[in-house]
């Protein structure tokens, strides 16, 4: 089959209109350069796996895989690589890996991959295979996912000529995920594919096929062995969809979720006493982290304070006889938690963290504020509290907003419209997203003569409060009259008396 007949089965499968000409894409100067000068070094070549995929799904794809043939060469991926940055000359960059016998080429826009076929063999112990050289059958063979073993030869001769030995483009046509071999010999020998195959069923959209998915569960255990840096590399790209909550639901189901983030994992389930059921706060979680995707705004670190906003819940629920299920201050929970499972997953311990965390306290103000009295005095506190991630926060807690009552729904979302217009008014007139407090400790201690001290935090509070309650102008002058009429009040008095 050619990669013409490939694309034209794909279509009348869909039965649809192509809105690029796939052939086109894959029949670029490129790789027709790769193919004039492997075949200059007889060599035999091929672009293989998520680049041909992408072409026959209409995906943009500029990162493109070649595995290099020859049975009498060593490392024959980086001898054309290097032939072929010396052809295209100016602007092709070339680096060498020698332990891996790869190269990867930059030019332009795009960045090639050039790989000898081999063949790999695994300990139960590692991930890190046992290379041997191979042909390309073998290469084939070892790829994770048929829809990921599909093959385009570049040599003029055969240019075009599409390979598929495991019914990959069937696949394609059924959104189907599937392993090539046995998927628990798939998933053993290296268990980072186990989220691979969830991460693409979530950029894709495509279902695990079920012996795959039952291999899942089989081998969720393995995942111990993957390094957290490789481990995050993957949630981070299921975060990134515009639907995570695919991802998050195939981590539950395969017992992947508890082992990678049992915070998240411990949020599933519902509990009823006396007729009364909490909701089932992994569901709302994931709806609310899918809400906050639909905005182009959405950050990775706002994803994750949406994944994350509510992992104080299992902590905090307590039975009350009249409320029913409570979760009393699980934001303030949840957001002692985040440091230690960044640190757990290797996530950055940065501003990034500190912003994660910042979110998950503060996501129950906005709700707080919406469900009473829209004063000034509490957007002002709020508004100083998140700072630069004002904008976020809102975000965030309108996401969080997921009843089923509509009327509730609607009058939640009407009070978070006046919560809006209240900040964009305060911040004109105050400019309270930078704001400080017009009172150091350092001036306390210097006009009263005081070491620190307990005083010293209640006359900076007091100061505070009086400002955000608009009993004081936002001023140095009227802040001081301020204090010393307090530190009066509490039998402090000025050096200088």
């Amino acid at each position: 089959m050619t990669i013409q007949e490939a694309i034209q089965e794909y279509d009348n499968f869909r039965q649809r209109e192509r809105q690029t000409d796939s052939l086109q894409a894959i029949d670029n100067k490129l790789l027709h350069r790769i193919g004039e000068v492997a075949d200059a070094l007889g060599l035999e070549c091929y672009v293989v796996g998520g680049y041909v995929r992408d072409i026959i799904l209409e995906r943009p794809s500029k990162d493109i895989d070649v595995v290099v043939v020859s049975p009498h060469e060593t490392s024959p991926g980086i001898k054309l690589a290097q032939a072929l940055a010396k052809d295209l000359g100016r602007g092709a960059h070339v680096s060498v890996f020698r332990n891996f016998g790869t190269a990867q080429l930059k030019w332009h826009e795009h960045e090639v991959e050039f790989v000898g076929a081999r063949r790999e063999s695994y300990h139960r112990e590692s991930r890190k295979p046992i290379v041997e050289d191979g042909t390309l059958d073998d290469d084939l063979h070892r790829r994770d996912f048929t829809i990921n073993a599909l093959a385009v030869c570049l040599n003029e001769a055969k240019f075009g000529h599409f390979i598929d030995l495991f019914d990959g483009l069937l696949d394609l046509e059924d959104g189907i995920i599937a392993t090539p071999l046995d998927p628990d010999i798939t998933f053993s020998d290296d268990p980072l594919r186990m989220l691979r195959c969830i991460r693409f069923a979530t950029q894709l959209r495509f279902e695990i096929e079920e012996e795959t998915a039952e291999a899942l569960k089989r081998n969720a255990e393995r995942i111990k062995i993957i390094s957290q840096e490789r481990i995050i590399d993957e949630l981070n790209k299921i975060m990134m969809t515009p639907t995570p909550s695919i991802g998050f639901i195939e981590l539950s189901r395969s017992g992947l979720l508890p082992i990678i983030l049992p915070e998240v994992a411990a949020l599933e389930g519902v509990e009823t006493r006396n007729g009364r059921a909490h909701k089932d706060n992994f569901y709302h979680t994931l709806e609310v982290l899918d809400n906050v995707c639909q905005t182009a705004e959405a950050s990775l670190w706002l994803r994750w304070a949406a994944l994350l906003h509510d992992i104080g819940k299992p902590r905090s629920k307590k039975w009350d006889n009249q409320a029913g299920w409570t979760f009393h201050n699980h934001n303030y929970i949840g957001q002692k938690m985040v440091a230690p499972l960044f640190r757990r997953m290797k996530l950055p311990m940065d501003e990034r963290m500190t912003y994660v965390e910042k979110l998950v306290g503060l996501h129950m103000r906005p709700i707080a504020i919406a469900d009473d009295v829209v004063t000034d005095s509490a957007v002002r506190r709020l508004l100083f509290e998140a700072g630069e991630d004002i904008d976020d926060l809102m975000r965030l807690c309108e996401a969080d907003i997921t009843s089923k009552n509509r009327e509730k729904k609607q009058r939640f979302l009407q009070n978070f419209q006046l919560v809006r217009e209240k900040l964009v008014d305060l911040q004109a007139r105050d400019n309270y997203r930078t704001w400080h407090n017009p009172i150091s400790g350092e001036e306390i201690m210097e006009t009263f003569g005081l070491q620190p001290c307990r005083e010293i935090g209640l006359l900076k509070q007091a100061v505070k409060d009086a400002i955000w309650d608009s009993v004081i102008p936002n001023d140095h002058d009227s802040a001081f009259q301020f204090m010393l009429q307090r530190a009066s009040e509490m039998g402090l008095k000025p050096r200088s008396l």
